[in-house]
């Protein structure tokens, strides 16, 4: 992790002004129950905001969080609802079924953009547990944030073609693997919070490169705030992912910095109030 600030300070710090301008649309928060005493909500948005964050995408483990940040700031804050009430039901989850009345009862209580982010890989997507929550998805049009293998996805394709997924944490994969995907399933978007090629320097890799030019509208920035002390990198991760959108065209790092998390995310649910 220091190297990783040294390289986000080191960004920061060469950045071209007019990338210091970019907005950012943050499509991979959380504000977890043992965020809330050390970042409250007041801090949390004002860390945000000072972080020149336009939208954040964000869920909490359980929901109390993202609805208190949702009060504190509907400007900002796009909810999407989590399947887990404490960080140890990560890998529980997917076969507890108390998991379903949860959903069931916050979906029937309050507005939500999207279902996750939630772990999910290989056989288990099609566990009833996991089935059941597509079919809420379904129900409501809600979007599937999916941190998955690439077997997962299809799974879940399967059960539901017209899905529609932010595949969290897709930077990990090769870029020849994310082409693959986008070009197979037209709903499916990419999560970059981190990325293969995320060393220090502003440059973007060419396989990188390539595939944002080839899917412009298809991939998000993300900080994931796992921890208490990652809502302490977000300023930090911001000025990071301007540095690297500053190597692309202009109009290329505006959509990927902001403009595709409006019109995937963000317009989708502004339809829904």
């Amino acid at each position: 992790m220091p190297r990783l600030l040294s390289a986000l300070l080191l960004a920061g710090a060469c950045m071209p002004a007019l990338a210091a301008e970019l907005p950012i649309f943050d499509a991979h928060i959380h504000y977890s129950h043992d965020a809330w005493e050390s970042v409250p909500p007041k801090e949390a948005i004002a860390i945000l905001r000072k972080a020149g964050v336009k939208r954040a995408l964000v869920s909490s483990s359980n929901d109390e969080g993202t609805q208190n940040l949702y009060a504190e700031a509907p400007d900002i804050i796009v909810p999407e609802l989590r399947p887990y009430r404490s960080r140890s039901e990560i890998g529980t989850w997917a076969r507890d079924e108390t998991v379903i009345q949860y959903l069931e009862q916050r979906l029937a209580k309050y507005r939500f953009v999207a279902i996750g982010e939630f772990h999910l890989y290989g056989a288990d997507a099609d566990l009833p547990v996991p089935r059941r929550m597509v079919e809420l998805a379904k129900q409501y049009g809600l979007m599937l944030h999916a941190h998955s293998d690439v077997d997962a996805l299809e799974r879940l394709f399967r059960q539901w073609p017209e899905a529609r997924i932010l595949w969290a944490h897709s930077g990990f994969e090769q870029p020849a693997k994310v082409r693959e995907m986008l070009r197979k399933h037209r709903n499916l978007w990419s999560d970059l919070a981190f990325r293969s090629d995320h060393g220090g320097g502003g440059e973007v890799a060419p396989e990188w490169r390539e595939a944002f030019v080839e899917f412009p509208d298809r991939f998000l920035v993300g900080t994931d705030s796992f921890t208490p002390e990652r809502w302490h990198y977000i300023g930090e991760h911001a000025r990071w992912s301007r540095a690297w959108l500053a190597d692309l065209p202009k109009d290329l790092a505006e959509k990927i910095g902001w403009k595709n998390g409006e019109a995937a995310i963000f317009e989708p649910f502004s339809k829904r109030r």
